[in-house]
């Protein structure tokens, strides 16, 4: 008898737990309609993106900061076009870039010719260089657009940075 009133009192509390437990349940996922919000549709604008000229001239604002006189300056080969730098992009000796071994990728230079006074704006995507005595390469186009001289293949500069 005992063991008969032991298993009823187990399967009513187990029928108890369970009816619990499935109230419980219930309630979880009962959500008034006075609590859900209305949700509203967002228009996206579509913007036609604008497009800038490679060689088009770009302001920029911002001082220049002297940061050395009497630099060595050379211009890439035409044999690094198209590889990968340090900063992960692609090389190209039509843009105006530099390779310089501390300034930060992306920096702007404002590099000046020393002997005629012709500077050029470039941003850094490069470590190098590494020949001694160089301060800094240039890609060609940099290059070319402030030497005299095209047969030279170093110039003396004065480089200048880009402060924001």
């Amino acid at each position: 008898m005992k063991k008969i009133i032991t298993l009823l009192f187990i399967l009513a509390n187990f029928g108890l737990v369970s009816g619990q437990s499935a109230i419980i349940n219930s309630k979880k996922f009962s959500i008034n309609k006075d609590t859900v919000k209305k949700t509203t549709k967002v228009v996206e604008k579509e913007f036609a993106p604008v497009t800038i000229a490679p060689d088009s001239v770009i302001v920029e604002t911002g001082k220049f900061v002297f940061f050395k006189k009497n630099a060595h300056a050379s211009y890439y080969h035409d044999k690094f076009n198209g590889k990968r730098t340090a900063s992960g992009k692609r090389f190209d000796n039509q843009k105006l870039t530099a390779a310089h071994r501390k300034f930060p990728f992306g920096t702007k230079l404002r590099i000046t010719n020393e002997a005629n006074g012709k500077s050029v704006i470039v941003e850094v995507i490069d470590r190098g260089p590494f020949a001694r005595g160089r301060e800094i390469d240039l890609s060609k186009k940099a290059f070319m657009d402030i030497t005299s001289s095209r047969s030279s293949g170093a110039v003396i500069v004065k480089i200048e940075e880009l402060q924001k």
